[in-house]
Formats: structure tokens, sequence, C-alpha cells
């Protein structure tokens, strides 16, 4: 094979390009006389977490960045984008690169050791022919590993290699992930990413010290202070919708982490600092970075590997039990006050920077949509219940209905008022119990089971020096008989089937004593019903819902049937455009649109129109677009609601859209790919590769989103910041697509001929050029059926059976979706196209 072009950008000239040796301290990069067979792992938190891979070779390291880390099972490709040569030097570095400086952020030596080249083989030769194939001896990577360059353009900013392991002693097929879930630490040092952060090594310039180029230097960054949690309201039913995401009920401790670089505080769900009572967790969250706030439940383990409350409060009073902490919300990230962000968006920067931290430090995973299925096996194995969150909302530190709680039985704090002796034991036959109900203490009744002797005799201890003279509440003539009162200070967890009609327990138990919760807070828990209240908010807001009339356009022939033989006439669709369309301008909203109109109905004569004609009404307004011949067309954009009537008037039935605003027009803000199935392959092959998109896409650090396109079809959408204009974005789906479909054959063809496909899965990169269009989110589509083209979330996407699960039929249910999480964020995020 011949030698290719030796890329712009890859030489050790282009480390010193990027680096001002002013201002740090970085090794000037040069070529070393001496030959050797050294490699080097950094774990490099820059922009984006990555890992560093670099080879000696020729006197320089060969440099890739791999964003997930090397994966021990033969079948995963790690993408690799090679980045310029690095001096030998730089191989030996730990610490922290300043701010504002090329690369800056925490890098820690994650392996190092020797590498031995393919024997035959000269690895100078053949990584300039795209492949390499070596034995690593690391302290982590060992074994043989395969290097291959993906097809690319000659003389392009990048290349985008694949490393892949090979199959042999060290490969782990079942682990992939084994390697960087279970190294978290420095293979010379021994720390954490953020005790490295912390301010030990710092790669600056201090050129007229004594530390030779670096300093030493401790972080200032202190913990978050203490937030209010939010609380959660007791149902009696699990809620329905697709708006909800349900987790575990854990039974523990509420409490809330905030760390500082090596140091951390437990705070109570009231403000108390408990870390003393909680220091193997307070340990194991020290790895964590600076400056964020996690609120989660501390449990005790059981012997069936369950949560056990009363093991937990032994633990508490010097026993020994194995604690874990299930992180479920993330308040502020790093410095960053998330509050405001929606509860998924939160969730997967909580997951995001849990993810090299191991046990006992758990993230609390959820489900989507499945809550009723949740609930009851969980009732069905003995636990406490589910806590159901509104995916869309943001954090409240107080209790509201956007957090739901619904318990398999009846459990809840009381405050212990009194006791009664007992006449066969020392100590208490049964606890007095109250609640505050309506603002004051009422009497709940008696509790006498669920003691062992030590508990009477703990508890006898702590009631014995609040002993009153008479009650402090109202309490019945015949529980006054052999009592004796006490202050209502302490609180009990008790469990019962339900009270009476006079307030009163039935079946109660004693759980534990709750040192974490003031008898000022315990109030009787009414679980709400949510049926009539959901009915009543749905029919308001069908009865707020925007129509054609309440938006001032006149839509002529509203009987005529635009779906023939489906009963869905042209009234119907102005109608769904006029309820959705504020979900629908958020991506269609000026930006230039090609229509798809049907004057006779989707059956017959439909045609695309992209230029104004001058038939539109007054607010649909025109662009004028330089076109490739030099002559200049005014293309169609709307701004709202009125245009897209005033379209649907005009008989459009789909809205396409450009991968630009019309401000600016040649800077794209989106990527989509179009996957295209061949005829005969279900839509659990197509699912399967959105999700291998989304992860190759991921690699590259693009975050994506996907949409069921109405048809048979997923499309894979990332939005981008408009810092690159078309031909950038045209080149990198061309070069990708490209790439992928080479690395992966089985799965993809980049060939958009119907004869190439075989089986195979067309990734549409086409969508990505000038003048191309995508159908829009929220768009109907002219087919069987009236379909819609919804987008969904990744979390949901295998639920569904096909791209057209939704229809125009099911506006209600798009419409409640759209104020998800699972939709509320959808593709809005502001992302720099790659390099790669």
């Amino acid at each position: 094979m011949p030698r290719a072009p030796r890329p712009k950008g890859l030489t050790i000239e282009t480390y010193n390009e990027k680096r001002d040796f002013s201002k740090t301290a970085e090794p000037k990069g040069r070529k070393a006389k001496t030959k050797g067979h050294s490699f080097v792992v950094q774990k490099h938190d820059a922009t984006r977490l990555h890992y560093d891979f670099r080879l000696e070779l020729d006197g320089v390291l060969k440099s890739w960045a791999v964003p997930k880390g090397p994966s021990l099972d033969p079948h995963d490709n790690r993408l690799a984008a090679r980045t310029e040569d690095h001096p030998l030097d730089y191989g030996s570095f730990e610490g922290t690169i300043p701010k504002g400086e090329y690369g800056g952020g925490t890098v820690m030596l994650w392996d190092q050791g020797s590498w031995t080249p393919e024997p035959g083989k000269d690895p100078s030769k053949t990584i300039e022919e795209g492949h390499l194939h070596f034995r690593l001896e690391g302290e982590r990577m060992k074994g043989d590993w395969v290097m291959f360059r993906m097809k690319g353009r000659p003389g392009e900013r990048g290349e985008p290699w694949m490393l892949k392991k090979v199959t042999d002693d060290f490969a782990n097929p079942d682990h992939g992930e084994a390697l960087v879930e279970e190294y978290v630490t420095s293979v010379t040092t021994g720390r954490t990413m953020a005790e490295i952060a912390a301010g030990e090594d710092v790669w600056e310039s201090n050129r007229g010290g004594k530390t030779g180029g670096r300093t030493r230097r401790k972080a200032q960054a202190g913990p978050p202070e203490f937030r209010a949690p939010q609380l959660a309201t007791l149902v009696d039913e699990v809620p329905a919708g697709s708006d909800w995401l349900f987790e575990y009920k854990y039974d523990g401790y509420r409490l809330l982490l905030a760390t500082a670089g090596g140091a951390v505080t437990a705070w109570t769900r009231n403000g108390k600092d408990w870390s003393d009572h909680f220091r193997s967790l307070v340990k194991a969250a020290s790895e964590l970075p600076a400056g964020c706030l996690i609120d989660g439940e501390a449990v005790a383990i059981g012997a069936n590997g369950k949560p056990d409350f009363q093991l937990l409060q032994a633990s508490l009073k010097g026993g020994k039990a194995e604690l874990a902490y299930y992180a479920f919300d993330l308040l502020v990230d790093r410095g960053e006050d998330i509050r405001g962000l929606s509860n998924l968006e939160r969730k997967e920067r909580l997951a995001a920077l849990l993810k090299a931290v191991p046990a006992p430090i758990l993230y609390g995973d959820h489900v989507l949509a499945k809550g009723e299925a949740l609930f009851n096996a969980i009732c069905k194995e003995g636990g406490e219940g589910i806590i159901a969150k509104k995916a869309s909302a943001p954090y409240r530190g107080d209790r509201s209905k956007n957090w739901l709680k619904v318990k398999c039985i009846q459990r809840q704090e009381f405050v212990i008022v009194g006791w009664q002796a007992s006449d066969k034991r020392r100590g208490f036959r049964s606890l007095h119990l109250a609640v505050k109900d309506g603002g004051k203490l009422s009497y709940a009744g008696k509790v006498g089971t669920g003691f062992d002797t030590k508990m009477i005799e703990q508890l006898s201890e702590r009631m014995r020096p609040l002993a009153l003279d008479a009650p402090a509440l109202e309490v019945p003539r015949t529980a006054k008989r052999g009592s004796t009162w006490i202050k209502p200070e302490l609180v009990a967890e008790i469990a019962f089937t339900e009270f009476t009609t006079e307030g009163v327990l039935r079946h109660p138990s004693f759980i534990a004593l709750r040192e974490d919760k003031a008898a000022s807070d315990v109030v009787r828990e009414v679980p709400q019903h949510l049926e009539p209240a959901a009915k009543k908010a749905k029919r308001a807001a069908k009865q707020d819902r925007a129509t054609p009339a309440s938006v001032g356009v006149k839509i002529s022939s509203e009987e005529r049937e635009v779906f023939p033989g489906e009963g869905i006439t042209k009234g119907d669709l102005a109608t769904y455009y006029a309820a959705i369309a504020e979900p629908l301008l958020l991506t269609l909203g000026e930006r230039p649109m090609t229509l798809i109109r049907c004057p006779q109905g989707r059956a017959k004569h439909c045609f695309f129109q992209k230029h104004d004609t001058g038939s539109m009404g007054p607010d649909v307004f025109h662009v004028p677009v330089k076109e490739g011949d030099g002559d200049t067309q005014d293309y169609l954009f709307v701004r709202d609601a009125r245009g897209v009537l005033e379209c649907v008037q005009m008989n459009t039935i789909e809205f396409h859209g450009w991968g630009s605003r019309i401000d600016p027009l040649e800077n794209p803000d989106r990527l989509v790919f179009d996957l295209d199935p061949d005829e005969g392959l279900d839509f659990e092959r197509v699912k399967e590769a959105a999700v291998r998109l989304r992860a190759l896409l991921a690699d590259l650090g693009l975050k994506t989103w996907p949409m069921l396109s109405g048809g048979k079809g997923i499309h894979v959408v990332a939005p981008l910041d408009q810092s690159r204009d078309w031909p950038a974005v045209k080149g990198f789906a061309e070069r990708f697509s490209r790439a992928i479909a080479e690395v992966e054959p089985t799965m993809f063809t980049a060939n958009i001929r119907k004869n190439q496909r075989k089986g195979r899965i067309f990734l549409d990169w086409l969508r990505n050029q000038r003048g191309a269009t995508a159908v829009m989110p929220y768009s109907v589509r002219a087919r069987e059926g009236a379909p819609v083209a919804a987008p969904v979330s990744w979390e949901e996407l295998d639920g569904f059976k096909g791209g057209n699960a939704f229809s125009i039929r099911d506006v209600d249910t798009l419409l409640d979706r759209a104020g998800t999480k699972a939709l509320a964020g959808w593709c809005q995020a502001k992302q720099a196209l790659p390099d790669a």
C-alpha cells in the first residue's frame, strides 16, 4: 500500500505552534535522539473528558484522543482522534494545565508501560499507511491491540482512527468497560481526578522559582452551602402520562453531600452536619469533583441485598453494616447551580458525574413511563414504594406535586407523647403517638409491636428525662390509665394499615426513631387522589388550546377530506396545527422551509414548494437566497402560528426545513442523520442502528436526540452552535457517514442507491447540505393514517414499535409530551462541530 502524504497538523511543530511557552511550562516539542517503545495513557478532563493514548515512535509520542477510553471487548471499535505528536517529556506529566491555556484542565497519568510492534512490521511505515498492530505491557492495558485509520480526505485537519482490542487472554467481551470503571486513580500517585484538580502539580510558567516550571497550589473551592431538599406529596395511585420518571423509594436517611475537592459535608434534610455519622460515605464521596451538591439517600444493605432501615439505625449507634448512598439528584454541578434544569437533565448530569466513582456511592436510576409495573414489582418484593417525579420540572426546596410518593403500605412519622408501663417486663408495654393535624397535635393511638428488649431499654432511657405531669394534648380517657406522659420531642417511624374514622392507627408497628426529623415537622399524611385534578387540568388545557379562529386565520373548505377514507378533514388538519404550533415553531420558526401541498388530498397529486409565488398569506415571509447558478430566489419561512395556519389554508400537509435559520443562513444549527432502512428490515433493527449512531457521535462529543420520522425510519439530530459553515457541516456529515459505513458495513451504508442497501440502513447524510431539508418535529406526514414526526427521548425509544407511532389524532398526547423533560430540552444545546 503506498504511503499517504503526512497530514498537516499532526507534527511536533504543530505541538509548538499551539502553545505559548512564555505562559506554560510544558516541555517544548522536539524529537528525541533515543529510540524506545514506551507508551502512556493520560486521563484528561479538558473541554470534554477523554483518554490521551500515546505511543513512543521515532523520538516523539504519537498521540490519539480516545473519548470513551479503551474497551476490553474485541467487538468494540473505540474512536481515537489523531492529535499532534508530543515530546517524550510529556508522558510523565500529571496535574492541571491552567484554564485558558491550550488543553486546560486536569491530567491524570492513568497507565504506562512498553509496547511491541507486530513482528516483521515497521510501525513507522504502517502508521502512515493507516494501521498499527502492537502488544502492550502496561500496568492496566495489556495484550494485543490494533488501530486503523478511517477513510478521510487528503489535507483534512484531523485523522479519525479506531482503537480495538484483539481477542486474547486479556480480552473481556462481557465487560468491555472494566478498565475505565475499575481504575479511577493515578497509576503513579494513587490520586483521583478530584484530588489532582484540588491543586497539586500545576503546569504553568514559574521560571523564576525553584520548581523547574511546575508550581504547587491548593484549591480554594469550598463546598456548596446547604439548600432545602425537595419533598414529595403522598398520593394513592401511580400517576399516568409520559412526563413522569419513577424511582425506588429507598428506606434510609435523606442526605445532601457537598463536595470541596477531597472534603465532603453530609447534610441531613434539616441542615444538620452528619458527616461523622456517615464517615464511610463521606470518604467515598471525596473522590468527586469540588463544588457539587448531591441529593440522595443513605441506606444500610441487609442480608437480602436490600435497604434495611433498622439495620441503618443500629449502624448509627455503633453497629457495623454495609452502607451505601443512592444519589438521585444534582443541585450544584462543579459550582454551577442547575436547580432550574429539568429533572432528566439534572439526572443526566448526575449520571455523568458519578460514572467514575465506585461503590458505595451509587447512581439512583429510574424508569420512564412504566411506573405501575415498577410499583407492583417493588410491593411484591416487600419494598416501601416508589417516588414519581415530573420529568420536566425544576428542583424546588419544598413539598410539591412535582414529586409524588406512592407507598405499598402506610408508613410515616409520629411524635411519641407517652408510654404505658408493662406488668411483665421492665420498661413499657406500648407508646402513645400523636401527629399534627389541622395545626395542632392529635392523638393517633398506641403502638405495642416492633420492639426488642434492647430497643425498649434505649427508648426508656430517652423518655425518662422528658416526663410530664399531664399529657401535652387531649387524649381519650381510656388512654390515661397506667400511662406516663412526656414532652412531644421524640419522633418515631411507624408502619400501619390505615387510619380509623376516629383518626387512630390500625395495626401499627414500630420501625425506628427518626433522629433526622423534628417533631414540629410531623404532620398527618393523607394520600391525595390524582384523577379528578388530572381530568380537570386536561379539560382546562383543552378549552384553552389555540384554534384557527383564535389564531385569526379563516380556513376554507373545512369539511373537505384530506386523508380519504380516514375521516380527517382540512379543518381537522388546521385544528391540529393550531394546537401544536408552539412546539412546532421551536424548530420551524425563522427557518427556510419547503412545503408539501396537496390541494386534492394526500392520495392525489402533491407537490413541493420552496419559493414564494405570492400565493401565501401576509404572515408567510420570504428570505432572498442566492442559489448555485447565481440567481436569487425567495424562500419561505414563518415566525408564528398565523404563518403556519396560512400555509395549511393553502393545503400544506408537511413542513420541511433547512438545517439553518434565516440568520445566519450560511451557518447550520443542526445536524440530521436520517436512518432509512432497506425494504423488509424491521423497526427493531432501525432502533438498534439509532442507538449505535448515538454512541458513535457521542464518541466525538456530540449529544443527540432521536425523532420518529412518521414513516419507517428515525432521525438522529444533533444541535450545533452555528460556528461552522455549510461546507464544513456537509463535509463532516459525509466523512463520518462513509467512515461508519466502512467500519460497520453489515449495519450501515452511505450509498443512496437502494440496490446497494441489501439488508442495511442508509445513513442519509445528504440532509446536511445547503438547500436540503428534513421533516420538522410535529409535522404531519402525507401518508396513510396521518402520522406525525414525533420527538422522543433515548430512554423511551425502545418502547416504540414503528416510526409512525403518533398521528394527528394524538394531539393531546403530543402536547402533554412536549411539556415533559423527555422533551422540554429536546435538541436544545449549543455544540461545536467536531474537527474529525
